[in-house]
């Protein structure tokens, strides 16, 4: 048996696992540091842009494990999966045989797909989720036909956007589309953009007041997103297929109750729906989100959140001494500030990832640490549709009961401005389209001014309200 020793342990190669190489590479580079990943590639992250102090736009790539001795010279690479965790000893075991010795140790191990083919055994289910599964697709995409999409997250609707020449049935149990991420109204902005993507109308101004449930638990329990990052989606733009055509049937409130194979010509697949409905189709996409991976065992359980992942404090720690986690596989567990909570994105990955580097750092060299101020603020920035959005605080009134009330500002083809106000005071916003209005709102949601006295005005597209707040 092989054994390593390590000041500081890493599990996973995903954007958490390595943003925290790459963060304790700038606070502690002259210490060791071993990273364990099951494949040879790792989640790059690459062309950040901040549109705000805490709104951040990035990149995410692929690249060899190996690259990160680059960054850090007394990095060791161990290539196998975590197999046992004995956090007495401080002692980590793999598949393969090596034990590793370390005095803290990061959890990145993320998520696992959950896929419909978990309970339908069907070679012709494809789960996107990572490179090798994207490729795949790829293979498929090049004679297809008529596929189905199941889902209703980021990965769902960018293969509806970014995928030309062949016939799409998108199956989603909401009522609209694109909901892990927008409300109503924008997924019809969104939805428009198939139409006629270059027609657009006179700005339209309008408040609404809202008296929706608390859908805080709901989201929690059911929004998660898988980690390929923002911009996979870009390689499938130039594969076409020749006989396929490019019609578009989204079906509501509807889920996969079976997928059956038939010997048929024309299409190998029979998919059967909650609503009684058949389809018939060359393969089916499965693209409805992850769990926490956490897939090994230990010498003593820490503390699970409800959804199953590691619960963390306000450091990422876990319930175990010396023991943090970052990403998917983490469950929030800390009081969060009044304008954040937890979504499984590659975003929160990252920041995680950061957060966990600097508290094990501080354990370290013994010194004391503060959370970051990114967890001050929800933010998310994506592409859906080849609109840029924004998403920044309680955007979809999370959490403030029946007591908000909700400023639209709509020009169709252009853009889609959702404030949601609470009291007069800034609570929330969804950004679609070049609006440039990211660090006003990100200021006015951290200040909490009172914006009664402008009233409907905030988002009157004849006044330049940057002016007011400069």
């Amino acid at each position: 048996m092989t054994m390593l020793k390590t000041k500081y342990l890493i599990v996973g190669g995903g954007i958490a696992g390595v943003t925290c190489v790459e963060t304790l590479a700038i606070l502690h580079p002259e210490e060791t540091l071993t990273i364990v990943t099951a494949s040879s590639l790792v989640k790059n992250v690459s062309n950040v842009s901040f549109y705000a102090k805490t709104i951040v736009k990035f990149d995410v790539h692929d690249t060899e494990a190996s690259s990160l001795k680059m960054i850090h010279p007394n990095l060791d690479i161990v290539y196998g999966s975590l197999k046992h965790l004995d956090t007495s000893n401080k002692i980590a075991f793999t598949d393969e045989g090596i034990s590793i010795y370390f005095d803290v140790v990061c959890i990145c191990t993320g998520g696992i797909p959950r896929l419909i083919s978990d309970s339908i055994n069907c070679k012709r289910i494809l789960g996107i989720r990572d490179t090798e599964s994207v490729q795949e697709f790829q293979k498929r995409l090049e004679n297809g036909r008529r596929m189905v999409i199941v889902g209703n997250g980021g990965i769902a609707s960018e293969i509806i956007h970014a995928t030309r020449g062949i016939e799409k049935v998108w199956v989603i149990r909401d009522d609209y589309i694109s909901a892990t991420f927008v409300d109503p109204g924008a997924a019809q902005f969104l939805q428009d953009s198939f139409k006629d993507p270059k027609k657009k109308e006179n700005t339209i101004l309008k408040r609404h007041i809202f008296t929706e449930e608390d859908t805080l638990v709901s989201l929690n329990k059911n929004l998660k997103s898988a980690a390929l990052g923002p911009d996979w989606y870009r390689k499938l733009k130039s594969i076409n297929s020749e006989t396929g055509k490019q019609e578009l049937e989204i079906i509501y409130k509807a889920e996969v109750e079976s997928v059956t194979e038939q010997n048929n010509e024309e299409y190998p697949l029979i998919v059967k729906l909650s609503n009684g409905k058949t389809i018939q189709c060359d393969f089916v996409i499965s693209a409805t989100g992850v769990e926490p991976a956490v897939n090994f065992t230990w010498d003593t359980k820490p503390s699970l959140g409800d959804d199953g992942g590691l619960a963390v404090n306000e450091l990422q720690e876990t319930s175990i001494k010396d023991v943090f986690a970052a990403g998917d596989v983490v469950s929030a567990s800390w009081k969060y500030s009044p304008h954040w909570f937890q979504l499984r994105l590659w975003t929160q990955a990252r920041q995680m990832g950061g957060m966990a580097a600097k508290a094990m750092h501080a354990r370290i060299v013994n010194e004391d640490v503060l959370q970051d101020f990114c967890f001050e603020l929800f933010t998310h920035c994506t592409t859906l549709f080849g609109y840029r959005v924004v998403l920044l605080g309680k955007y979809n009134g999370q959490g403030l009961d029946k007591n908000y009330e909700i400023l639209l500002r709509v020009t169709r083809g252009h853009e889609y401005i959702k404030f949601v106000l609470q009291n007069g005071k800034l609570q929330g916003a969804i950004l679609i389209g070049e609006t440039d209005l990211e660090e006003m709102c990100e200021n006015l949601i951290l200040d909490q001014i009172d914006l009664t006295p402008f009233g409907d005005d905030i988002l009157n597209p004849d006044i330049d309200i940057d002016d007011y707040f400069d």
